[in-house]
């Protein structure tokens, strides 16, 4: 279901500079799907990444868990989120969840939220009582 999902949304990636499209989908605990691909902007700072506007789905859509993530790319390897979208995913997603990395020919690469991101930042970093 996430690898159907995120496979059609790579399609629909605007990435005219880098020519890399990506897509993601995740599953939140209710079983919605949520997707989101990368949106390019000229000044490349400006871009989304997939991951991101997956997330951005999600809390549009009312759900603020991230029960399982699949990433898909045109990649030899599985290719992984970049840093900040590491941070995103953490921010709704224990440390347990199912992250999927995939390569468009079949590739695929599974691991846990803590295996992506070790050392994540959080909101109890913050305390200071």
């Amino acid at each position: 279901m996430l690898l159907q999902a995120a496979t059609a949304v790579r399609e629909r990636a605007y990435a005219p500079y880098s020519r890399f499209k990506v897509g993601a989908a995740l599953r939140s605990p209710s079983g919605a799907v949520h997707v989101g691909c990368n949106v390019e902007n000229v000044a490349y700072p400006e871009g989304t990444c997939a991951e991101a506007g997956a997330i951005a789905a999600m809390i549009a859509a009312g759900d603020t868990a991230i029960a399982e993530i699949l990433v898909i790319a045109d990649s030899p390897e599985p290719v992984p989120p970049c840093g900040g979208c590491r941070q995103k995913i953490a921010e709704f997603a224990a440390q347990d969840v199912r992250v999927t990395l995939c390569t468009t020919d079949g590739k695929s690469k599974v691991m846990s939220v803590a295996d992506l991101l070790p050392g994540v930042f959080t909101a109890a970093h913050m305390d200071r009582t």
